[in-house]
């Protein structure tokens, strides 16, 4: 009953009306911050959809977002008055991490679909417990893996399911910066801004002094709020990894690396290199924030995400087959022959965005189910979770996918989930 008394009658009972195709969509917006009012300008340039209320602890962030919604918007700063709103038929939740999974649970309870960002959940019980919530509540879940609605990278997973690159045995992800020296900096504790629940803000993580670096912009370095470079960018091409490989999860996971250079507050590590074993092929993983170079070479023509350099590509994916390898980003492919096996191509596209909104509007509107669903983003994240875990426990593990444990590894179990503090101890 606990997650229900917090909610409050008025919301824990409630379904959404049924929709029609014409019918207007009341949003509302969770975590009003960058990524979150972008959101919303996508959302509101959708025909038919308003932003209805929105919610944020830092007042300020709210405010900054209150003109991108409907007139007489109404805005909290706790997040559970805004699930009360009946009129409301799906949320955002655009939160850091660590908020991610609470108001996702306690939305689809309240009768909402919910949009929430990337990575689903701060942990992997987390993140089940998201899954299990769309399902048990029947609500539409998006996961904000945008890649799932890019055609460039449906056509990638034609062209490797079809065999055209013969057999693919090896892949790399790459995601490259450069923070040196500094990095996120060192700063002293001190008061909360005005405006800052900071208690709130905290949530389930562990009590702490405000400390800017653990707030906006730099919670990701922090274990209590996320899991660094792997988990925030790494998700991402994760999914597409999946989408495109036809898989769901790896077999073992090894990991080196550490704070090897960067002398700042952070505790996620500089450097990264995960090792994945998936049925059939193996799957490389890096993360550096001491060099943004990533991978060198253009194509006259070509577009690059990211790239600052005149020869950088800091992140991406490649496809190793024996005819060829397919090389791909969040705006465009190629393709490298291996002799004269197949022919090289290459395609320019557009960050999937705001395609994916479009698309989870469309299925609150028709209860279709979405292109990034709560189980693929679930498996998405969780394969970040579990290079975290290989690299904090300093051991090879093996991950067994039907009942998400890792067998004979109690310490490394441990890490799948944490005790939340209370009162957020709810899921």
């Amino acid at each position: 009953m606990r997650r229900r008394e917090l909610l409050g009658a008025a919301g824990a009972g409630l379904g959404s009306k049924a929709l029609g195709v014409a019918d207007r969509v009341h949003l509302g917006l969770i975590g009003c911050g960058g990524r979150g009012r972008y959101l919303a300008e996508l959302a509101r340039a959708i025909p038919g959809v308003e932003i209805a209320a929105l919610c944020d602890v830092y007042a300020p962030n709210a405010a900054r977002a209150l003109p991108l919604a409907a007139p007489g918007a109404q805005s909290f700063g706790d997040f559970r008055r805004l699930l009360e709103l009946k009129e409301l038929d799906a949320v955002i939740v655009a939160t850091p991490d660590h908020w991610h999974a609470i108001p996702a649970v306690l939305a689809c309870e309240a009768g909402k679909d919910v949009y929430v960002e990337k990575p689903l959940a701060h942990n992997v019980r987390e993140g089940r417990a998201i899954v299990e919530a769309a399902r048990r509540h029947q609500r539409i879940v998006q996961a904000g893996t945008q890649h799932r609605s890019a055609e460039h990278f449906r056509e990638a997973a034609r062209i490797v399911q079809s065999g055209e690159l013969g057999d693919v045995r090896f892949v790399r992800v790459w995601n490259y910066s450069n923070l040196f020296p500094k990095g996120i900096g060192i700063e002293p504790d001190s008061d909360p801004p005005e405006g800052l629940e900071w208690d709130f803000y905290l949530g389930p993580a562990p009590a702490a002094r405000f400390n800017r670096l653990r707030f906006l912009g730099t919670f990701r370095w922090f274990w209590d709020y996320a899991g660094g470079t792997v988990t925030d960018f790494g998700t991402h091409r994760f999914d597409t990894v999946h989408q495109i490989m036809g898989v769901d999860a790896p077999r073992t996971v090894s990991a080196a690396g550490g704070k090897l250079s960067l002398k700042d507050a952070g505790e996620t590590p500089d450097v990264l290199q995960v090792t994945y074993e998936y049925p059939g092929f193996v799957l490389s993983y890096e993360a550096c924030s001491l060099n943004a170079h990533g991978l060198g070479g253009r194509t006259p023509g070509m577009r690059y995400y990211n790239a600052k350099g005149l020869e950088d590509r800091p992140n991406g994916m490649a496809f190793y087959g024996t005819n060829g390898a397919l090389f791909a980003d969040r705006i465009g492919y190629e393709i490298y022959p291996e002799g004269d096996r197949i022919q090289s191509r290459r395609k320019n596209a557009r960050d999937g965005t705001a395609g994916h909104l479009r698309n989870f509007i469309e299925c609150v509107r028709t209860r279709q189910q979405p292109n990034a669903g709560p189980e693929a983003g679930h498996r998405a994240t969780l394969v970040g979770h579990l290079g975290n875990i290989a690299f904090r426990t300093g051991r090879k593990l093996r991950w067994d996918e039907a009942g998400e444990t890792i067998p004979g590894d109690a310490p490394a179990t441990r890490l799948l989930a944490r005790e939340a503090r209370k009162p957020w101890d709810l899921i």
